[in-house]
C-alpha cells in the first residue's frame, strides 16, 4: 500500500492554481494600491515581516530597487512592539507580508507606519486579519488553506502579489506578460525535483546554499527550509559573501546549491559555483554555463525578476522528498506551529 502525498506535496502541487487564482481574483486590489503608490511616489520603501515572508520582502527589496530605482530598507518590528520608537516615514510606502496577518509585533510595526505617515500596503492570506484592517491597502493572496506547516504556496503567491504591484506601478508591460504566463511554467516547475541533488544531500547534516540579487532570497528561503523540513543545518550567502570566511570548512563532497536567475548576476554565481566545487565541494547550480559544478535542470520564465519563482516551485517540490527520505513529517516539523505570533 502506498501512502499519502503530504500536505507540503499537495500545496506545492496547488501552487500554479493558486497563482493563477491571484492573478484573475486579486488584480483590482493590486491595481488600486498601485494606483495609491504612484499617486505618493515614495522616496523610499520599509518592510515589514518575519521568516519566509522576510524572505519574499528581500526579493521586493531587489525588484523595486532594480525596476524603480527606490531604495528599501527592513526595518524590525521590535522597534514599535518592544521599543516604542517612532520612526519618521513621512513620503514613504510602508510594505508588511504575513501568511495570517496574527503576529502582534508585525501589526503594531504597520500603525506605528501609519502613524508616522508611511503608505501601508499588507499582502497577507487572511482578509480579516488584525494586519489587513491596520494596512491603507491589503492584497489578499488567494492561496486558500495552506494546512503544511511549512510556507509554500503563500510564500509563491505572496511574491506573485508583490512583483504584480511592483509591475503595476512601473506599468510594465514586459514584466505583466512574464507574470500572466507564471501558472504555466510553474506546472513545469513543480515536476522537477533535483533527484541528483537529494541524493547527495539526504545523508548530510550541512550545507550552503548561494544566490545573488533577487535570487539570494530564494536561497534564504532555502536554507530555512532545510532547517525547519529536513533538520539540515543549512547555511545562506551571497555568493559574494562566501569567499570570505565560509568557504574554510567545504571539504570534499560538501554540498552546495547555487540558485542562478537569467540576470545579470548569473556568470557572477556560476563562477563561485565553479570556484567551490574545484576545490572538492559537491555544488549543483540552476545554469547551463557552470564547468565545474553540476547544472541542474530548471524552468526559465520571461523575465529575470520572475525567474526566482519558477527556482523556489522547483526547490519546494526537491525539499519536501528530502524530508520524507530522512524519515521526516514534513508537515508537522518539531517545535513549530503554524501560525507563530511575536510581540
Amino acid at each position: 500500500m502506498t501512502s499519502s502525498p503530504s500536505l507540503m506535496r499537495q500545496e506545492i502541487l496547488e501552487i500554479p492554481a493558486a497563482v493563477d487564482r491571484l492573478l484573475s481574483l486579486g488584480a483590482s486590489q493590486i491595481q488600486a494600491a498601485a494606483q495609491a503608490v504612484r499617486d505618493l511616489d515614495p522616496r523610499f520603501v520599509v518592510t515589514v515581516a518575519r521568516g519566509s515572508s522576510d524572505h519574499v520582502c528581500s526579493y521586493l527589496k531587489y525588484a523595486t530597487e532594480l525596476l524603480l530605482g527606490v531604495p528599501v530598507a527592513s526595518v524590525g518590528p521590535s522597534v514599535a512592539s518592544i521599543y516604542g520608537a517612532t520612526l519618521r516615514l513621512n513620503g514613504s510606502l510602508c510594505l508588511s507580508v504575513s501568511q495570517s496577518g496574527q503576529s502582534p509585533d508585525i501589526v503594531e510595526m504597520v500603525r506605528a507606519a501609519s502613524r508616522g505617515n508611511a503608505l501601508s500596503v499588507a499582502i497577507t492570506n487572511q482578509m480579516n486579519s488584525p494586519l489587513a484592517t491596520a494596512a491603507d491597502h491589503a492584497l489578499n493572496m488567494h492561496a486558500g488553506p495552506e494546512l503544511s506547516v511549512a510556507a509554500t504556496k503563500t510564500f509563491v503567491t505572496s511574491a506573485v502579489a508583490g512583483i504584480c504591484l511592483l509591475a503595476e506601478w512601473r506599468d510594465d508591460d514586459d514584466l505583466r506578460r512574464a507574470i500572466r504566463n507564471l501558472p504555466k511554467v510553474l506546472e513545469s516547475a513543480t515536476a522537477i525535483d533535483w533527484p541528483e541533488v537529494r541524493a547527495a544531500i539526504v545523508p548530510e547534516r550541512s550545507l550552503y546554499t548561494l544566490g545573488r540579487g533577487p535570487v539570494w532570497a530564494i536561497s534564504n528561503e532555502a536554507a530555512l527550509k532545510f532547517k525547519e523540513t529536513c533538520q539540515i543545518h543549512a547555511e545562506s550567502y551571497s555568493s559574494a559573501e562566501v569567499l570570505h570566511g565560509p568557504v574554510s570548512i567545504v571539504n570534499d563532497k560538501f554540498p552546495v546549491l547555487a540558485f542562478a536567475a537569467g540576470d545579470a548576476a548569473e556568470n557572477a554565481v556560476v563562477d563561485i559555483a565553479d570556484q567551490l566545487a574545484a576545490k572538492g565541494a559537491n555544488v549543483f547550480v540552476t545554469s547551463a554555463r557552470a564547468k565545474n559544478a553540476m547544472s541542474i535542470d530548471h524552468c526559465r520564465t520571461e523575465h529575470p525578476l520572475t525567474d526566482p519563482i519558477s527556482l523556489i516551485t522547483s526547490f519546494y517540490a526537491m525539499v519536501e522528498k528530502v524530508a520524507t527520505d530522512r524519515g521526516i513529517n514534513p508537515d508537522s516539523p518539531r517545535h513549530l506551529k503554524k501560525v507563530t505570533e511575536t510581540i
